[in-house]
């Protein structure tokens, strides 16, 4: 009998309901269950054939437990090596690499020093850094968000260069990405399991949780949608996850990638609505037993990406994408009523990230190490407060102030 595990934490719809579904479906020899642990020992496999993980990103030891489970032959759904090595910086360059638009994004240093680390720790830092160039780059109105954070934590919308450094300030030790805002015409969310079946689902990130796929909006053109889907597999073919969300702002047409760095997506009914919800169950339990039949002990069952054979196997990132084709399942949501009370987009032609107001976290203390400016020939010895600086600190040549991005 080949077991198919689920990992999770504190979600309570979505795990029941997948392992109903895969013993409902009676496959021989193939049963399902959630996952228990009451010791994990070195090179001892788990008596899984698969696991879902949707937790170990919170709980450390999980992603050791998976880990070890996966070197003795289970096939953990998402890769545990690799969701560990991943973040969303990386993706972004990935995407751009592989001709996915993404948002102009660059990243910042933490502002307070990390744990265990001085000013020499910081010695191939500039100081200051290219302040004016980053601005230049990226525009205002700008996000700024962790480079491997989630669920619209530490999220700050930025209005100007005075706006940035007051909420930089308050970001401690997260090292902290900035990125173009895309003032969006229409927004996606897409599911995408096993590299190949895909969920489009139109999306309002503006809405109250609960409503965001309650949207209003006109359906979308075919020729959009199958942008989307090419993108969508494009991107989690290359990544190799086997379980992941894509979100998408549309602008002049063109769908930017926004986020596609989930591979523990939120799946409660209560969230996606029924026919969602009903769709990635089905789905992700015909997968798990896909999965399971395939799996052979002692073996390696994980998903590796495009990005991770390619590099091993010494060829060009973009060559497979040419020549490989994947045969697609795309499914696309329906709504067949209008929300009177949504918000209507702007029409503005500006440079985005999640078009949503995130809360502001607490102000943070000053760091409590003062760094010393590097001693080199020639310049003068400075005495630096923080390992990042301030603009408006800096005595230097006064940088332009970036040039805001022009309205339609």
């Amino acid at each position: 009998m080949k077991k198919i595990g689920i990992l999770f934490g504190q979600e309570d719809s979505f795990p029941q309901a997948f392992v109903d579904r895969v013993n409902q479906k009676a496959e021989k020899g193939i049963s399902a269950e959630f996952v228990r642990l009451d010791k994990v020992m070195q090179a001892e496999p788990l008596d899984y054939a698969v696991i879902i993980d949707r937790i170990s990103q919170d709980v450390p030891y999980y992603r050791a437990a998976l880990k070890n489970a996966a070197i003795c032959g289970t096939a953990v759904i998402n890769n545990p090596f690799w969701w560990s090595a991943d973040e969303k910086f990386f993706n972004n360059a990935l995407a751009v690499k592989i001709g996915v638009p993404v948002p102009k994004t660059v990243i910042l240093p933490s502002k307070e020093l990390p744990d265990d680390t001085t000013s020499k720790s910081f010695r191939n830092l500039a100081y200051p850094l290219d302040w004016n160039g980053i601005f230049n780059y990226v525009g205002f109105p700008a996000y700024m968000k962790p480079f491997d954070g989630g669920g619209w934590k530490e999220v700050y919308k930025l209005e100007n260069e005075k706006d940035f450094f007051s909420k930089y300030d308050k970001t401690k030790q997260y090292v902290m990405m900035l990125q173009e805002e895309v003032i969006f015409d229409d927004y996606f969310r897409c599911y995408c399991i096993g590299g190949k079946h895909v969920r489009i689902m139109q999306y309002e990130p503006r809405n109250p949780h609960h409503l965001r796929y309650e949207h209003g909006k006109a359906p979308a053109s075919k020729k959009l949608l199958d942008t989307i889907k090419d993108y969508v597999i494009k991107l989690n073919q290359y990544l190799g996850y086997d379980f992941n969300t894509v979100e998408f702002a549309v602008r002049d047409g063109i769908p930017y990638a926004i986020d596609f760095c989930n591979p523990a997506p939120d799946a409660e009914v209560t969230s996606v609505g029924q026919e969602n919800f009903e769709w990635v169950v089905e789905t992700a339990a015909d997968y798990a037993i896909e999965r399971a039949k395939k799996q052979k002990d002692g073996f390696d069952n994980l998903t590796w990406g495009e990005f991770v054979k390619t590099s091993a196997a010494k060829m060009p990132l973009v060559a497979v994408a040419k020549k490989k084709a994947v045969k697609a399942d795309v499914s696309v949501a329906v709504v067949d009523h209008a929300i009177e009370d949504e918000g209507k987009p702007k029409k503005t032609k500006a440079p985005a990230a999640k078009a949503a107001v995130a809360k502001e976290p607490a102000v943070a203390k000053e760091p409590a190490v003062k760094a010393a400016a590097v001693k080199e020939a020639a310049v003068k010895t400075a005495v630096v407060k923080e390992p990042v600086a301030k603009a408006t600190a800096v005595k230097e040549k006064a940088a332009p102030k970036p040039k805001k991005a022009a309205k339609k």
